[in-house]
């Protein structure tokens, strides 16, 4: 049975070093933030400047000036701290974030990252700091479904949709396996609900498969 949005966002917390300095993309990547394991000392970053993120915020928790970059309203944990919007894209560029969570509209196998534009004449680009984020974070992690809405896959021989970033994805988290993607090509770590053979006939891609599979 293949993942809901929450199961995938708890595959990525699980995968989180302890101690680590990271960015969570907007829209699907915020729901990361709720499954982080307490204790875990992982501080977050957001781009609009602060440094030391909580969980989204609710009810009386809500500060209309406390948002992340999407928008969202957060709380605050015990030391978070405020800066210029220039200074925390210097963090993102200047190799201060260990780990980075965006979603994608495609990713081929050699790690190149698509999620800004379509590329259609009528799509709305929405680059924001998904470059700087590429190229500037240790690890790169995707979380999106592994199939577009018209069946198509997003996993691809080469993206075919305007690059945000070269060879900068380290591992993908869909709805129905985990990849990881390095030299020797792209891994499968897990799968949920498909076999590995079913996943190799549904893309166009060579696949390594984890001896545990």
């Amino acid at each position: 049975m293949s993942l809901s949005r929450e199961e995938m966002a708890a595959n990525v917390a699980r995968d989180i070093p302890d101690g680590a300095y990271v960015n969570l993309g907007i829209g699907q990547p915020t729901t990361v933030a709720d499954y982080l394991r307490p204790g875990s000392g992982v501080i977050l970053h957001t781009e609009n400047g602060m440094l030391g993120m909580g969980p989204p915020a609710t009810g009386h928790e809500i500060d209309p000036d406390l948002t992340n970059a999407g928008k969202q309203p957060v709380t605050e944990l015990p030391g978070a701290s405020y800066f210029h919007h220039a200074d925390s894209f210097a963090m993102m560029r200047g190799g201060h974030l260990d780990v980075c969570v965006m979603g994608a509209f495609q990713v081929s196998v050699t790690g190149d990252l698509a999620n800004w534009s379509t590329g259609a004449p009528d799509a709305i680009p929405a680059v924001g700091g998904a470059m700087d984020l590429a190229i500037g974070a240790k690890q790169v992690f995707v979380m999106m479904t592994l199939f577009a809405k018209d069946g198509r896959p997003k996993l691809v021989p080469e993206c075919t949709y305007p690059l945000t970033g070269r060879g900068c994805v380290s591992r993908v988290y869909t709805d129905v396996a985990t990849f990881a993607i390095g030299a020797e090509g792209v891994r499968v770590v897990e799968t949920f609900g498909i076999s590995v053979e079913e996943l190799i006939s549904s893309l166009c891609i060579p696949l390594v498969s984890s001896p545990e599979i």
